[in-house]
């Protein structure tokens, strides 16, 4: 499933996006495209001000030039299982709906960044004008899955899950509300230096390690995470602590747009509960947060998301990462094992 071509690919995606940031960060620096940083957040977070934001360009660009230099090579030096599946139409529409998912909520995130940084209103998007035109993206992205032949979703333990008839037809409203929740959650992740780059790295290498598992297969899927892993620690090279610039929602939305297509190209949606556990933590916590504080007066966690919990808990940003990397890592491997022992 892996070779030469997956290798190369990875080189690229690594290449085009650390080296873009010589070229991209000086220029949202004249451009003066720095981050605005809201009285809301931890205090210390005033230091950032100025960082420069919609960094996720970077990566976007050099997945794009990865992809666009690599797949006509496909057939020369491409893994046989990659040929085969691109020679499956529903396989190609799995790619490409995934990809125009992945852009598309860049694009709403681009959207936000340009009315924040550039157009200096603070709050950009309404939370009205953001829901609609994401679940827009959504309701387009499941249409064209469906339309492309998906019929059924794979659940460890209980096997194919049939989408057309009797319950399955639950899943269609509830993987819009999946796709929606999981985008805006890995939106929600990207708080302070490296930890949506980093959680989502991890994320990505066991949805890769699951993609050559044999009992699932699926080549596109292994052959694309490789790319976005190899872009994405490019990126964080300029994302960690202290970082030299955010990818913003262009890049955060572009992240959460990629990682549900990915496990939907799995056929195993179900196990981003556990794979993208940190986001569902992260989301989870607002949600809990808000709720509380209606019902009580006063806050459960320190603040939300729950990463700044543990910032005003005195963790560093780096522990933080580190720490939720790992959580992320269990939760992978426990989505890999739940694989593995349902296909024994």
């Amino acid at each position: 499933m892996f070779g030469v071509l997956t290798a190369i690919s990875a080189i690229i995606a690594f290449v085009v996006t650390f080296l873009s940031g010589y070229i991209i960060i000086p220029l949202m620096h004249k451009l003066k495209y720095g981050q605005t940083i809201l009285e809301i957040g931890p205090k210390w977070h005033k230091n950032k001000q100025g960082t420069p934001t919609m960094g996720g360009i970077m990566f976007i660009i050099g997945i794009a030039i990865s992809l666009l230099t690599t797949m006509p090579l496909i057939n020369l030096i491409g893994p046989a299982e990659l040929k085969t599946q691109l020679g499956e139409m529903r396989q190609i529409v799995s790619l490409v709906a995934g990809l125009a998912l992945a852009v598309s909520m860049s694009l709403i995130g681009f959207i936000d960044d340009y009315i924040k940084v550039v157009k200096k209103q603070n709050l950009g998007l309404t939370a009205k004008q953001k829901t609609l035109m994401q679940l827009l993206v959504s309701a387009a992205y499941l249409t064209s899955m469906y339309l492309s032949g998906m019929t059924y979703t794979k659940i460890p333990f209980i096997g194919n899950v049939d989408l057309d008839r009797g319950i399955g037809l639950l899943f269609w409203p509830i993987a819009l509300m999946f796709v929606y929740g999981f985008t805006n959650a890995v939106n929600l992740t990207d708080g302070i230096d490296g930890l949506a780059s980093s959680v989502t790295v991890v994320a990505a290498i066991f949805i890769t390690f699951m993609a050559a598992l044999p009992s699932v297969n699926q080549a596109i899927p292994a052959y694309l995470s490789v790319i976005f892993v190899a872009a994405l620690l490019g990126f964080l090279i300029w994302n960690k602590n202290p970082a030299k610039v955010f990818m913003g929602d262009t890049g955060s939305m572009f992240l959460g747009g990629m990682v549900v297509a990915l496990v939907f190209m799995l056929e195993y949606p179900i196990i981003l509960l556990l794979t993208g556990v940190v986001y569902l933590c992260e989301a989870m916590s607002v949600v809990i947060q808000v709720i509380y504080f209606k019902k009580t007066g006063k806050r459960l966690f320190k603040m939300s998301p729950i990463h700044h919990h543990f910032e005003l808990s005195k963790w560093s940003e780096n522990k933080i990462d580190i720490v939720f990397s790992l959580v992320g890592a269990i939760g992978g491997l426990l989505s890999m094992v739940l694989i593995v022992l349902s296909n024994l």
